[in-house]
């Protein structure tokens, strides 16, 4: 079982105590929840275009905040945390997201008010740059993360993950086991679907059925623009029969990368199998009552590296507050962040 304690303890390291704060719901039930969150307003400037090769052909678009003194929090922050440049916040969106994602801004808008410079990542295609890769994505494609984090050495840096972007953040960190690169400070994730064959299946129940139909939709426009752009590499003849997420994975994803059907790419793409060998300090954030994420996916064996913060309300990524901060997960990422920064 993951630690469900407050507190990381980081073998071979000194211990960090992170003082969490207890999460009162804005709503119970995790549909609404989930939904809210995602159409809830906030605004955060553009931030600075900056394009990442991270393997010969492929860019990542990334908005870039540099240099921000804080927005109003910053006397809160250490006299060593002042005197150094800031640590970077290395956003990963989720699934058919991008780096406006409403989640992304108001966990980029936190982190600038903590003092924090921040990266809001676009996988690889999203956002509208399927013009700068000849491939698609997927749940379990670390390379261009690994290279935007390599790229941004020697700067201090977490990566936070949110959704699929926190099962890619969860696997780097276990590929890495005990060579992370050495200023990378820590890793969270948050609604991460760590076993994705677990998730997938969840997602094509019923009552999941109005977000299992928004993703098809989103994922056959993607592949409809890559067709356009590349005729002779994807077709939408693809989708003939795909009826729900594991056909689409079977027929596309599995496919454009190799892997055997679905259940493969879903097997070697998980971060559940990799949670044991991570070293760095790692916080999960996961709602019991996530629409499409299985809690006993995170019934997994010990890892002293791993903090678990599992409330019974929250749905998916949202964790809209009752109270102050409206963003309760995005407040506890900056806690533990500040705490190993």
């Amino acid at each position: 079982m993951v630690s469900w304690t407050a507190v990381s303890r980081l073998a071979g390291s000194v211990a960090r105590a992170v003082e969490f704060s207890p999460y009162a719901p804005l709503w119970g039930h995790p549909d609404v929840n989930t939904i809210v969150g995602r159409y809830w307003p906030v605004w955060l400037e553009a931030g600075e275009p900056r394009l990442f090769t991270t393997e010969p052909g492929v860019q990542v678009l990334g908005r870039c905040h540099w240099g921000h003194p804080g927005l109003g929090n910053w006397s809160q922050i250490c006299d060593q945390f002042r005197a150094a440049p800031a640590p970077v916040l290395v956003l990963v969106h989720g699934l058919e997201g991008s780096a406006e994602s409403n989640y992304m801004l108001w966990m980029a808008r936190a982190a600038l008010q903590a003092g924090f410079d921040v990266v809001r990542m676009n996988v690889r295609t999203c956002g509208g740059t399927e013009h700068l890769a000849p491939t698609l994505y997927h749940s379990g494609l670390t390379t261009d993360l690994r290279a935007i984090v390599d790229q941004l050495s020697p700067r201090r840096l977490f990566v936070v993950g949110f959704s699929m972007g926190g099962n890619q953040a969860l696997k780097l960190a276990g590929e890495w086991g005990s060579q992370a690169p050495s200023h990378v400070a820590g890793v969270a994730a948050i609604s991460a679907p760590i076993d994705l064959a677990a998730c997938a299946r969840r997602l094509t129940e019923p009552r999941n059925r109005i977000y299992e139909s928004r993703f098809l939709r989103q994922l056959s426009q993607r592949l409809g623009r890559k067709a356009r752009l590349q005729p002779g590499r994807f077709s939408p003849a693809a989708l003939e029969g795909v009826a729900n997420i594991i056909d689409f994975d079977h027929r596309v994803t599995a496919p454009a990368f190799g892997f055997r059907d679905a259940w493969d790419y879903y097997e070697h793409s998980s971060a559940q199998r990799l949670l044991g060998r991570i070293e760095v300090p790692a916080l999960l954030i996961q709602a019991r009552d996530d629409p499409f994420i299985p809690f006993e996916s995170f019934r997994v064996p010990p890892n002293p590296a791993l903090t678990l913060l599992a409330p019974e309300r929250g749905g998916h990524v949202s964790f809209l507050a009752r109270g102050r901060p409206r963003f309760w997960a995005a407040e506890q990422v900056i806690r533990f962040c500040q705490a190993y920064a």
